[in-house]
């Protein structure tokens, strides 16, 4: 595995160091079967992984979105560099394309430390050699997106590995037939609800996110959540499709929402990107947020 880490140096910094790792690698379109219903993105992305606690992993944990959203998230913002937030239920990450790598460590380099993995040992990569084929982006007029905020409430859950092959019939009928996750979505500014699923499965780690009316469809002792067992309420941020080619998207939401000290779990897509947030902030992220594009109009 290919890997660099990353560890805080700034002068007033949190106890516990950050890091970052490059654990891997996501196909380009050429290395996927031929195929008229799917779509790819010809470029190759390169998943990083930020933790806390220097450079131990075992004892690493993860930082989430709004705690990087200073750091890491508009830095590269402002450095042109477009990125794809995948929060899960152990950890968050983001994708990055590869051909962005030096911009990426370049921009990082003056705040973290920076150590390359090489046959499972940490080298440390001097700066200049992290900035080699560095070349200095223009900046560029970030679009501020709409923002809608669906009524219904929405779970985030876990789930044995063991445990799937008992749900396995339930997850099909969510994935390919229920007729209420083919809805077509409205772009109402206000939406009264959206059918919503997502699951990953990440180094034997699965993760859950759905709307409280699919999980009725799961038998509920199989789903881990935390002990208080919250609900959360979501950001849809687009009112059109976004792609994968706009840079700032996650930082006009993660930012304003770490500088209220708002926690969210965030999901890039194609079409839309997702911020969920706890159910008893809604009414000040929707604030925040409407504060943020009056301003940035």
């Amino acid at each position: 595995m290919f890997c660099h880490a990353m560890q805080a140096g700034r002068r007033q910094r949190p106890t516990s160091a950050a890091r970052w790792i490059l654990q891997g690698r996501i196909a380009t379109a050429s290395e996927l079967p031929a195929s008229d219903f799917l779509q790819v993105v010809d470029a190759t992305w390169l998943v990083l992984n930020v933790l806390t606690n220097g450079c131990s992993t075992n004892d690493a944990q993860p930082v989430g979105v709004t705690k990087i959203a200073k750091s890491v998230i508009a830095p590269l913002a402002e450095h042109n560099v477009s990125v794809l937030m995948l929060s899960t239920y152990q950890t968050d990450y983001i994708l990055i394309r590869e051909q962005d790598l030096s911009t990426v460590i370049h921009t990082l380099a003056p705040e973290f430390n920076i150590f390359q993995e090489v046959n499972g040992e940490l080298l440390r990569v001097k700066h200049e050699e992290a900035s080699n084929g560095f070349l200095k982006s223009k900046p560029v007029q970030l679009t501020v997106h709409p923002v809608q905020s669906p009524r219904n409430q929405f779970c985030i859950l876990s789930l044995n590995p063991d445990t799937l092959p008992a749900i396995a019939v339930t997850l099909i009928e969510v994935l390919f037939y229920s007729a209420r996750c083919h809805e077509n979505p409205s772009n109402t500014q206000d939406l009264e609800s959206i059918r919503f699923f997502a699951i990953s499965l990440i180094e034997g780690y699965i993760s859950i996110v759905m709307d409280t009316e699919t999980q009725k469809m799961f038998p509920r002792d199989l789903l881990l959540t935390s002990s208080a067992g919250e609900l959360w309420r979501m950001v849809r941020i687009g009112g059109q499709p976004l792609g994968f080619d706009e840079c700032g998207i996650v930082a006009q939401i993660s930012e304003p929402l770490a500088n209220a000290d708002i926690s969210a779990y965030y999901i890039s897509t194609f079409n839309f990107d997702h911020a969920l947030v706890p159910e008893e902030d809604i009414s000040k992220v929707i604030q925040v947020l409407q504060k943020r594009q009056e301003s940035g109009r």
